[in-house]
Formats: structure tokens, C-alpha cells, sequence
């Protein structure tokens, strides 16, 4: 039995098979060597495992092993060992591009077969075969001869500079050419300009010749990439299957019952506050309370906390196959300037930046001095507001897919681990109301209030650059509000 390949829905990979694959990185192979043992390793044991696989000695593979930055998703860290996180949506594309499970929608076939030989440049061109080589392109790298030369031969005709330019007109999106006719009236010009100012070739140029080929080739060329390219009834129906299938994750997703968990001290826990994520509920537990914590958390699907495996080891829980969710910094510095200035990321840093709560945790000494003064209500109270800022990041981070790192000059955004990229994000609803032609409702600024979270919303609508594919959100003031200070959104139920 093996956990990780029997979520995925994969064969047990062998990393003999995989080691000269193309995307067979440092990372790449360590996460096939977890998959291959369908548990945690420590780093010396996949470099053993690379030797035997003859990838590298077990030295050389240990220190690449060091430098590849081992512990991110979708591998985390517990101590010295390694293991995957076997619903990071991330892993499984990974898996994807190493070969060890088949495409999700089969690649459509070819909408047309191979193109027949075009005519030889002993044929005069047609109006049909100008049409289709030239739809919708630039010809200012074509000369200005020859651009009359094909029009001229495909009517077989003398015409009248501005006919030759309007037929260029009507389908090519740029040329160079105008009604001047003194640039043909040199000697050996293959346009000669008659009498009466139409244009004509000239007897007995082999630059019609050229003009003809040219045109050919690229007719050529168009047809054969045409032939290649999948029939659109094909590629449109994928692209639904896609959506589909993404909708359907998307709403098993969101069955899960999630609860966030925040123990203090982390280490030796000796108060645990559990936040029920879809209730909205809470409830603290002391002293010896904290033994009934394991049998309530099998209530749930998904567990959220800082440093989660290590809470829930101190805690005597094995969550086997449920999803963890690590409310830690997903990034944990972030270089300042080149002189290497370093700004330590912080758990404390991220629920400031996104949520704009300037204290989301109580000061750890207030907190000892409530526990060794036996007073439980003020102990339950800090601990519940701290579990609060965790349920706070933890849902902006659902709403955006990132969380906000805002310090000094710095204003960026780090993906979220603990949301599916099937999972919808405000994008998705402004999409949809921009879409539908409804407003949107959303709590912007600071984190919701905890008794009534959607006391500050207010109405706005969705716009959409003209030309572009940027929206954003304007107010009932005309104020246009910024995405990332949203902290709630939803379609109101009246139009819903």
C-alpha cells in the first residue's frame, strides 16, 4: 500500500525509469523517490537512493540534494525527514510532466489532412489563392513590385493603381503600397505604367516568376500549419471537459470540513482553541480538556495551524490521510536589496499585510502569566482572538489564492499552500459578475468582524479595461477599490 500513489491514482513510479527524463531535476527525482517509498525520507536516505539508482554518488546527491531547497511545496519538512503532500495540486502536475500519469483530456486529432501540391510557378496565380495567403497580415517586407505583379497576374488584366491598392486593402492588414506609379517608370522594371496610368507587366519578366513562388510558399506554409492544427468543435469541447472537471473538484471541495487549530505553547500544548471553519464556532480547551481534542478532530477533512505536523504530533494525533494546511509563512525571508539585506517573513507579518490587524496575536508573557494565575476566561479569550487572526488569513487566502506581504516599500503577493487552484478566488467571482451584468458585495480594509462579518459591505461593480483583459471594482461612490485590501466577497442573494 502506497499512500501517495494510491491518491494520485498512479503505478508506484521507479526512479531508474525516470532519471533521464527531461524534467528530471534535483527536486523532481526527490519527489519520485517519495513517491517510490510512499513515505517520509531524510535527505540521506534519497541520496542512498540515488546511488542505487546510479544517478549520482550518495556526496554529490546529498549536497544538490542541500541546495535545491528541499522543503517546499509540495514537500514539507518535519524535523530531518521529507515527505509529500499528496493533494497539493502542484504535485500532481509535476507528476503530469514526468511522465507517470496520462493527459486528463486526450490532444484533439488534426482538423484536415495533408495539404495537395500547389501549382507550379508556371501557372498564373487567382484571386482565391491572394485572398487566403494574404488574410490579415502585414506585407511590408514584400516589395512593392512584386505586391503588383501577383495582384496584376491574378486578374490577368491592366488595372488602376488605386484598384491595386484597394484590393490590397480589403485583405492585407498593412502595406507599403500607394498610387505613385514613378517608381516603375525606371528602365527594367518588371511594371510598366501605360497610357492611360494602369498598371501592367511588363512582357517577358522573370520577376512574375518570383511573385509567384513567393506567393506559394507562403500558401504552403498556411496550409500545412492548417492541417496540424486540431478542429476547434474539438478543442472547444476539451476546454469544456476541463471546466467541468474543475467545477466538479471545486464543489467536493468545498464539502470539506475544515477546522483551524492554535495550541499554546506550540511545542507542549497546554491550551487548544479549535475553530470550526464552515460553523463559524469555537471552542477552547485546558489542562486536561485537551485529551478530547484527537476525537473531535476526526470530525474533520482538512487541518489548518502553524506548524501543523509539529501541533499535531504534540498533541498525539495521527491525521493520516486528511489535508494538512501550514499556516506559516509560505516564504520565509525575502531579500531587501543586493547588499543582502534580509526581511524575516512572519506569520504575525502576513495577517498585518492582509488583513491589516495590527496585533493578531497576544504577547506570549500575558498569556503564561494567565495560565499560571489559573484564570481560564481571560486565557480562552486571548487564545480565541489569536485563532480568529489565523481564521482570518486563512480566509483571505482562500479568497485571493495568496496572502499580502506588506513591509515598508514592499507590497507583493505569496501563493496561498492550503488553496487548489480548482478552488474559485475573487477573479473568479468578478468574472462571473462582470459576466452575468450583477454587482458584487464585499468587505473591504480591515479583517470582518467576527459577530456580524458582513456589517461593512458594500455594493460595487465589476469593470473591464476597454481592450484589455484587466477588471476591477468600483464602488457606489466611483472609488475604485484596490482588490487586494478585500477581505470578503460574494453575489448578492437577491440577484443571485
Amino acid at each position: 500500500m502506497n499512500p501517495y500513489c494510491d491518491i494520485l491514482g498512479i503505478e508506484v513510479p521507479r526512479l531508474e525509469a525516470v532519471r533521464h527524463h527531461e524534467g528530471a531535476t534535483t527536486f523532481s527525482l526527490l519527489i519520485v523517490a517519495l513517491l517510490e517509498r510512499g513515505g517520509p525520507m531524510t535527505l540521506v536516505e534519497v541520496a542512498e537512493r540515488f546511488e542505487q539508482a546510479r544517478i549520482a554518488p550518495a556526496g554529490d546527491a546529498l549536497r544538490a540534494l542541500r541546495r535545491c531547497r528541499p522543503a517546499r511545496p509540495p514537500v514539507w519538512r518535519d524535523g530531518d525527514h521529507y515527505g509529500l503532500d499528496p493533494h497539493d495540486d502542484d504535485l500532481d502536475l509535476r507528476v503530469f510532466m514526468l511522465g507517470l500519469r496520462p493527459p486528463r483530456i486526450q490532444s484533439p486529432a488534426p482538423a484536415r489532412p495533408q495539404p495537395e501540391p500547389l501549382p507550379g510557378p508556371e501557372q498564373r496565380l487567382s484571386v482565391e489563392e491572394l485572398e487566403e495567403a494574404w488574410k490579415d497580415i502585414s506585407l511590408y517586407s514584400w516589395s512593392r513590385q512584386r505586391l503588383v505583379l501577383a495582384v496584376l497576374d491574378a486578374h490577368n488584366d491592366a488595372l488602376r493603381p488605386e484598384d491595386v491598392v484597394a484590393f490590397l486593402d480589403a485583405r492585407a492588414r498593412w502595406h507599403g503600397l500607394d498610387t505613385d506609379s514613378a517608381k516603375f517608370k525606371r528602365p527594367g522594371s518588371a511594371v510598366e505604367v501605360r497610357a492611360d496610368g494602369r498598371w501592367a507587366i511588363a512582357p517577358g519578366t522573370d520577376a512574375l516568376l518570383s511573385a509567384r513562388t513567393t506567393v506559394r510558399e507562403r500558401l504552403a506554409m498556411l496550409r500545412r500549419w492548417a492541417s496540424m492544427q486540431p478542429d476547434p468543435a474539438e478543442v472547444e469541447a476539451g476546454r469544456r471537459a476541463v471546466e467541468q472537471q474543475r467545477a466538479a473538484h471545486a464543489g467536493e471541495l468545498a464539502t470539506l470540513r475544515r477546522v483551524i487549530v492554535h495550541g499554546w505553547p506550540a511545542s507542549r500544548p497546554e491550551a487548544v482553541v479549535l475553530l470550526d471553519v464552515g460553523a463559524r464556532a469555537i471552542s477552547t480547551f485546558l489542562g486536561e480538556e485537551i485529551g478530547a481534542v484527537p476525537q473531535r478532530l476526526d470530525a474533520y477533512d482538512v487541518i489548518a495551524a502553524v506548524d501543523v505536523r509539529v501541533l499535531l504530533r504534540a498533541l498525539g494525533y495521527e491525521p493520516g490521510q486528511r489535508r494538512l494546511a501550514d499556516l506559516g509563512p509560505p516564504q520565509k525571508t525575502k531579500q531587501l536589496n543586493r547588499r543582502g539585506r534580509t526581511l524575516k517573513i512572519t506569520t504575525q507579518l502576513l495577517i498585518q499585510g492582509s488583513c491589516a490587524i495590527s496585533r493578531p496575536f497576544g504577547a506570549p508573557e500575558k498569556l503564561r502569566s494567565d495560565l499560571q494565575a489559573h484564570d481560564g476566561t481571560r486565557l480562552r479569550r486571548r487564545l480565541e482572538a489569536d485563532a480568529k487572526s489565523l481564521y482570518a488569513l486563512y480566509q483571505y487566502g482562500r479568497l485571493h489564492g495568496a496572502v499580502r506581504l506588506r513591509w515598508g516599500f514592499l507590497d507583493e503577493r505569496i501563493p496561498a499552500p492550503w488553496v487548489h487552484r480548482d478552488e474559485p478566488t475573487l477573479y473568479t467571482l468578478e468574472r462571473e459578475a462582470l459576466e452575468r451584468g450583477v454587482p458584487l458585495e464585499v468587505v473591504a480594509g480591515s479583517a470582518p468582524g467576527w459577530a456580524d462579518p458582513w456589517s461593512r459591505a458594500r455594493r460595487c461593480t465589476v469593470h473591464r479595461e476597454s481592450g484589455s483583459w484587466w477588471i476591477y471594482l468600483v464602488g457606489e461612490d466611483g472609488e475604485v477599490i484596490d482588490d487586494a485590501d478585500v477581505q470578503l466577497a460574494r453575489i448578492p442573494a437577491v440577484v443571485q
